[in-house]
């Protein structure tokens, strides 16, 4: 038994309130050797516009965070944000009180819990990774859905490329003006929200994201997402990538048109043990291609996100080329070192 989207995302799509946030933040400036466990970005500022269903502006919201953990900042930090870190000390204020503050701010003149919008996949990581941290209760809903509109852009403008389109590329190509500062939170959050009300959101108001922060702890908590055109799965945490890939809930292939248990023609495979493809065949919609992409937690535990997307005869055509490259590869392979045990074999200088 799993999670299944509708369970969880009527709230979201029918939202009376968005809150389209923004954050910076500092990290070590001795790379890995310097990082603190668990917080590899401090958050130093925050900042946020609260939008109506209507994406009409209500309110704002900004804050400068006093840093704790990291003393210095960073040069990247330096030369996007230009803000020094006499001016964080003497203007910001613990990280406690700001999101006490902020999580307050957000539920005003609202009952229901307000969704929550950010350009790229990882603010509201960073956030509850910083709750933690200051041991704060962790109040956001499980699963988390939100509208990552770095991803709508894409899906509406870019035929759903994967590039990570910088925000201040989005405002130029959409005509918007540049008032503000770009990597300062609030003027973020503006543009963010600018674009939000700016786009044909009606097409792609359906394309939610998952945080993952939050993992499923269990096979009754783990997530089944199906979406216009694909379904995504959610799996527990599993010691190994082989008990991962062993497990039948992560490579069982269904049809998310008609709920069918697929026959798979091409069965599971990967060249990195990173990704894994598969190729199966609905007798109602036609060929649906499966990827497993293999995560790993801070604890060093594994989680697996599945996709399926039926496909056509070019997505047939190049899954079959690719799985016909990495068996290349491993009969290359398998050849040199054939000859490397051959007796008298030398080495090559």
């Amino acid at each position: 038994m799993s999670i299944q989207l509708s369970e969880v995302a009527a709230d979201c799509i029918d939202s009376t309130r968005y809150i389209v946030f923004d954050l910076e933040w500092n990290q070590s400036t001795e790379g890995k050797a310097g990082e603190m466990p668990g917080l590899p970005f401090e958050i130093i500022e925050l900042g946020a516009v609260k939008l109506d269903e209507t994406f009409h502006k209500i309110g704002e919201f900004s804050r400068f965070i006093c840093p704790t953990v990291y003393k210095k900042l960073h040069f990247k930090v330096l030369e996007i944000m230009r803000v020094g870190m006499e001016e964080l000390r003497n203007r910001g204020e613990p990280f406690p009180e700001v999101m006490e503050a902020f999580l307050s701010w957000c539920r005003e003149g609202e009952a229901r819990q307000p969704v929550f919008c950010t350009w790229g996949n990882m603010d509201l990581t960073e956030l509850q990774r910083n709750m933690a941290y200051y041991g704060m209760e962790n109040p956001f809903p499980y699963p988390l859905l939100y509208y990552d509109v770095q991803k709508l852009y894409n899906l509406l403008y870019k035929q759903n490329s994967k590039d990570k389109l910088p925000l201040d590329r989005a405002v130029q190509e959409m005509g918007l003006p540049a008032a503000g500062q770009f990597h300062r939170a609030l003027d973020d959050a503006r543009y963010t929200a600018e674009i939000l009300q700016n786009m044909e959101f009606e097409a792609v108001r359906a394309y939610l994201s998952l945080d993952y922060y939050k993992l499923p702890e269990s096979s009754e908590e783990e997530i089944y997402l199906v979406f216009p055109d694909y379904s995504k799965y959610v799996s527990r945490r599993f010691q190994s990538r082989e008990e991962a890939i062993a497990d039948k809930t992560v490579t069982d292939m269904l049809c998310y048109r008609c709920k069918r248990l697929l026959k798979k023609r091409v069965r599971w495979f990967t060249a990195n043990q990173r990704n894994y493809y598969c190729l199966a065949w609905c007798p109602e919609h036609g060929f649906a291609r499966g990827k497993i992409r293999m995560r790993r937690t801070a604890e060093g535990e594994i989680y697996c996100l599945k996709t399926i997307k039926l496909t056509d005869d070019d997505g047939v055509k190049a899954l079959l080329g690719k799985k016909e490259a990495v068996l290349g590869k491993r009969r290359k392979k398998a050849r040199q070192k054939r000859r490397k045990n051959r007796p008298g074999h030398q080495p090559e200088l």
